[in-house]
């Protein structure tokens, strides 16, 4: 079952190792079949280099495993969270990458001060708020996914494909599981950039009509950026 779709999870879940984005069996890529509603995600605990695409976990939108031998992956609830609500992504990746947790662990949103983040994402990749007692000892993965969608309540989750979760880390998404790894790769290099730039002038900052210039040279209505297909 879903056979395609494994290999896609599963080499995207490889990917997040080679770029350095994950660490032992931290992190996890998962991608969904719209038309048959079920999910593939990395399954639970196992380490990137013990795993097949085989073992890779089908579960439906209720979080049922519908095929496979190993538990899905911890996460797999803030997963299906933002993919019932954010109807036209087809892949999410979460890591725990050193410089976007960094501003997890801070607490703070990460500013676009720059063209690289504005050819990326059109604004500030948000953080989101803390969560109360009750949601963390309740269905504490499905209030995760429930604090981003609240996060995006003001925010254009195509046009910002990536979100920090106070305390916790990354999770970025994309048309499809390869696009959500790119996304995690840009976000981890703006979250690096974005430090090194405050540590030399804690009051950077970018003129608005540039950055909106460079968002929409490559993603706009009339966007001109890269070759025509």
């Amino acid at each position: 079952m879903l056979k395609h779709l494994k290999q896609q999870v599963y080499k995207a879940n490889q990917d997040l190792k080679k770029q350095g984005l994950v660490l032992l069996s931290w992190g996890n890529a998962s991608g969904i079949d719209r038309k048959k509603g079920l999910v593939v995600i990395k399954p639970s605990g196992l380490a990137y280099d013990k795993m097949t695409p085989e073992d890779m976990v089908v579960v439906d939108l209720d979080g049922k495993v519908v095929e496979g031998k190993l538990k899905p992956s911890s996460d797999t609830a803030t997963h299906l969270v933002l993919y019932k609500s954010f109807t036209e992504i087809g892949g999410i990746v979460h890591t725990h990458s050193t410089y976007a947790t960094a501003w997890a662990q801070a607490g703070k949103s990460i500013p676009l001060i720059g063209t690289t983040h504005a050819d990326n994402f059109s604004g500030d990749i948000p953080c989101s708020e803390d969560l109360l007692s009750q949601q963390i000892e309740g269905d504490y993965e499905k209030e995760t996914g429930n604090s981003i969608i609240e996060t995006f309540k003001n925010n254009n989750y195509e046009h910002i494909p990536g979100v920090i979760v106070k305390n916790h880390g990354p999770f970025t998404w994309g048309k499809d599981v390869e696009t959500a790894v790119l996304n995690s790769v840009v976000l981890e290099e703006l979250a690096k950039m974005a430090f090194f730039t405050f540590t030399i002038n804690p009051k950077a900052g970018i003129n608005k009509d540039l950055a909106k210039k460079h968002f929409e040279r490559k993603h706009g209505k009339d966007a001109y950026y890269g070759q025509n297909e």
